[in-house]
């Protein structure tokens, strides 16, 4: 148990911040039909916000800190929104697909001509304080707790948000049927910008709890951070909420299985291989349900 415990309680941290990233994979396609591949590098674009936040003179404070990369991925989300994909929001779905992929590329070289290739390191001590709590003889950190405990805050909150709330109506409305919520007065331009922006502050968060986990930041993490956490909302469920955070624990769970089974290396290769069989068994996912088409 000493050592079973620890390993799912890593899991489950990491199954967090892909559960966020999920999260927002979710929302935008359930109101836009886009899968944004993009979204993993605005959480790359997120922790080098939150590195120059926590190391500079002037903004050196948690609070700050968290508020400037949120509001900066925001940001950035909302002008993506607006000048790569609105334009196409009526041309064919592979069109705003490539136009993602074109989106992740640009902000990977972008990051890389300003930041450099070079890893940097998170300041982990800056945002998280040090401790641990004691359980019996297992002592475990805060960082991970506090992971875990944000993320099923984070998605509690969402689902209020989208359940309970106007706005959340609006947004539920948009993903079932666009034009007649446009006839029924809804703005539908501003949903969009909306779910974008509702997206974009779950990056913020994810990136400053990556940070604060794996202190080890570049360019390129947005890619297999994204990619893993597309494999947790297609084994969840597109556009089901619990089932982001159902398939991002079940792939966080699942890469450090194949680590502590001795086949460090090939968590890739695990996580494509559930995918696949989900996809097989189940397209929709763990929660998914499949929608009907009316022709």
């Amino acid at each position: 148990m000493d050592f079973i415990i620890p390993q799912l309680i890593i899991g489950l941290q990491i199954g967090s911040i892909y559960a966020l990233v999920a999260l927002g994979y979710n929302m935008v396609y359930g109101i836009v039909k886009l899968l944004n591949f993009a979204h993993g590098d605005v959480i790359m674009v997120g922790c080098y916000i939150a590195l120059f936040a926590l190391t500079s003179q002037f903004f050196n404070n948690p609070l700050l800190a968290a508020f400037l990369t949120v509001a900066g991925c925001t940001l950035l989300a909302v002008v993506i929104e607006k000048f790569a994909y609105k334009p196409l929001r009526f041309a064919p779905r592979l069109s705003l697909l490539i136009t993602a992929l074109g989106v992740s590329i640009l902000l990977q070289n972008l990051a890389q001509l300003f930041f450099t290739a070079n890893p940097r390191s998170f300041p982990t001590h800056n945002l998280i304080p040090a401790g641990s709590v004691t359980v019996g003889q297992l002592q475990v950190s805060y960082t991970p707790l506090i992971t875990i405990a944000v993320s099923v805050l984070s998605m509690i909150v969402l689902t209020l948000l989208v359940q309970k709330t106007k706005l959340g109506k609006a947004m539920r409305a948009v993903s079932e049927d666009t034009e007649a919520a446009q006839l029924m007065g809804i703005n539908v331009n501003t949903i969009i910008t909306f779910t974008f922006a509702l997206g974009a502050i779950l990056a913020g968060i994810g990136a400053l709890l990556y940070g604060a986990g794996y202190p080890r930041i570049e360019h390129t993490l947005g890619v297999l951070l994204g990619l893993r956490a597309f494999v947790a909302a297609v084994v969840g469920g597109i556009g089901s909420i619990p089932g982001a955070m159902i398939g991002g624990f079940a792939i966080g769970l699942l890469e450090v299985m194949v680590t502590a089974a001795g086949f460090s290396g090939w968590e890739n290769g695990a996580v494509f291989v559930i995918l696949i069989l989900v996809l097989m068994i189940r397209p929709t996912g763990i929660m998914g349900r499949a929608m009907m088409e009316k022709v």
